[in-house]
C-alpha cells in the first residue's frame, strides 16, 4: 500500500459515523437511489466496492438483493458488520484495495457499484486498473455505477461553505485548476481527485461498457441544498421529481457535486 492510499484509509478510518451520517436523507443519496432502483432488483447479486461504511449496501439488502461490501478501511468494514447485526441484514464483508478487488472477491455479479475508489486514486493508471478490476468481477450484460467527485464541486463548495476560500493563496491551486478546466489530484479533505466535466467520457470510452446515463447525482440542488431540505416532505419530494426530470441535462450538470456513470458490460 502506498503512502497515499495509506492516507485515504486513515482519512476514512478515522471518520466513520461522519461518512455513514454524511449522505442520510441528503438528495445525493435520495436521487442516487431512483436510479440503482431502476437497474437494481430484489435478488440481485451486488457488489459495492469502496461503499464506505455501507450506505448504500444496506439500503440494497433491505431491498432483497445479496451484498458484497468491498471497501479500504478495516474501519468501515468493522462498522458495517455491526451494522449487518443490528439491522439484520445479511452483508458479505471485504477489506482491500480496489485495484486487486478482482483477486480478493470471487464470483461474478448482476451489478456493481463503483462510488469510492475514482475519488481517490490520483494516477490515472491506477483509476484504470482499479475499475478494470471490477469489470472483471461483472457479468456480461451487467450494470455499473460509478461515481466521479465534479472539479466544479470545489467551488459549490466554496460558495456553500468557505466564501472566504477565493483569497486564500493555499486554495488558489484549485481554483487554478477549474479556470484550466483541468482535472485536480492530489490534497484536499484527503487525497482525492477532483474530475474536469469534459473528461469524463472520454475516460470512460477507455472501457467495454455501452452508457446508459451520466447524471448528476444532487441534480439541481447542490447550491441551495440546505435551504431546500430544510422545506415540508410535500416540498421536498416536489424538488426531487424536478430533480430526477432534470439530472441529465448536460447544462446543468456542473450544478452537481458528483456525477454519475451507469454502463452496461459488453
Amino acid at each position: 500500500m502506498n503512502d497515499d492510499i495509506k492516507a485515504v484509509q486513515e482519512h476514512y478510518d478515522a471518520n466513520v459515523l461522519k461518512e455513514w451520517n454524511r449522505i442520510a436523507g441528503r438528495p445525493e443519496f435520495l436521487l442516487t437511489c431512483r436510479m440503482l432502483d431502476r437497474y437494481i432488483k430484489p435478488g440481485d447479486k451486488v457488489l459495492d466496492i469502496g461503499g464506505g461504511p455501507g450506505r448504500y449496501t444496506f439500503y440494497l439488502a433491505k431491498k432483497g438483493c445479496e451484498v458484497t461490501l468491498f471497501d479500504l478501511s478495516p474501519e468501515n468494514i468493522k462498522f458495517a458488520g455491526e451494522k449487518s447485526v443490528e439491522l439484520n441484514l445479511p452483508v458479505k464483508t471485504v477489506c482491500g484495495e480496489a485495484r486487486t478487488v478482482d483477486k480478493l472477491v470471487s464470483g461474478q455479479f448482476d451489478r456493481v457499484l463503483f462510488m469510492g475508489p475514482i475519488f481517490h486514486l490520483l494516477e490515472e493508471t491506477d483509476r484504470k486498473t482499479a475499475l478494470n478490476a471490477a469489470l472483471n468481477l461483472l457479468k456480461s450484460n451487467g450494470v455499473i455505477f460509478i461515481s466521479f467527485i465534479t472539479l466544479f464541486a470545489v467551488m459549490i463548495y466554496y460558495m456553500k461553505q468557505a466564501p472566504d476560500a477565493v483569497a486564500l493563496d493555499i486554495e488558489k491551486i484549485y481554483i487554478d485548476h477549474v479556470l484550466a478546466q483541468k482535472t485536480f489530484a492530489g490534497d484536499a479533505f484527503t487525497k482525492a481527485v477532483f474530475m474536469e466535466q469534459s473528461e469524463i467520457l472520454p475516460f470512460m470510452s477507455q472501457f467495454p461498457l455501452e452508457k446508459l446515463h451520466l447524471f448528476g447525482q444532487e441534480s439541481i440542488t447542490s447550491p441551495c441544498e440546505n435551504n431546500i431540505m430544510s422545506q415540508p416532505e410535500e416540498i421536498i419530494n416536489l424538488w426531487l421529481d424536478l430533480c430526477e426530470k432534470l439530472w441529465e441535462r448536460e447544462d446543468l450538470l456542473s450544478w452537481s457535486e458528483h456525477l454519475m456513470y451507469v454502463g452496461r458490460k459488453t
